[in-house]
């Protein structure tokens, strides 16, 4: 839900959150993103909640592309 204009508390704590803590994913195949509100929820939409969190942070999407594979990674051990 952190696409979704009204989700200031959501928002704010994708802001704070410790960069080595945060983990990106969608609610599929329920809660789309903002742009697919209504619809059935895709795994593509990660995309999309990864590049909030970055505006929200003021950060390329890249970096938080990267932060969320390695917290990824090492949360299933793989």
């Amino acid at each position: 839900v952190v696409t979704y204009p009204k989700a200031k508390e959501v928002q704010d704590a994708a802001r704070e959150c410790p960069l080595d803590l945060l983990l990106v994913e969608t609610d599929c195949p329920y809660i789309a993103t903002q742009k697919h509100r209504g619809k059935r929820n895709e795994i593509a939409y990660v995309v999309e909640v990864g590049e909030k969190i970055a505006r929200l942070r003021g950060v390329e999407a890249s970096e938080i592309a990267a932060a969320s594979t390695r917290n990824a990674e090492k949360l299933f051990g793989i």
